[in-house]
């Protein structure tokens, strides 16, 4: 299990984390807080943050990836996305398109999305 107190200086979103940086939060436990994109892709862009500082799901653990999997299955029905569909979504690394070196999971919904490939 991963410690909450384990964060990096400067990273934006261990600083909304600990509070010191203002967001939308939407659910929070002991081991992940979600929050709503500034920069959303969607009518519902939410990212699924672990407390921890993890850069990537390569650092992770099986039981908190599907821990903020379920997270994200509830705001889905939260939202109202949850009949019409949804896409969950982590980007690992510069050429995936991670802008935050932080392990985040995209919730995306709310219109049709766009065909992957």
């Amino acid at each position: 299990m991963y410690s909450a107190s384990r964060s990096k200086k400067g990273c934006i979103f261990c600083r909304i984390i600990s509070g010191e940086v203002q967001s939308d939060i939407l659910y929070q436990d002991e081991q992940v807080i979600a929050i709503r994109d500034i920069n959303p892709q969607a009518p519902t862009h939410i990212l699924i943050l672990p407390k921890a500082h993890i850069p990537s799901p390569a650092e992770a653990e099986e039981p908190l990836l599907g821990h903020m999997a379920l997270v994200a299955a509830e705001l889905a029905k939260r939202e109202g996305i949850s009949p019409k569909g949804y896409r969950l979504v982590i980007n690992s690394g510069a050429e995936a398109g991670q802008e935050v070196p932080h392990l985040h999971l995209h919730l995306l919904g709310g219109r049709p999305l766009k065909e992957m490939g």
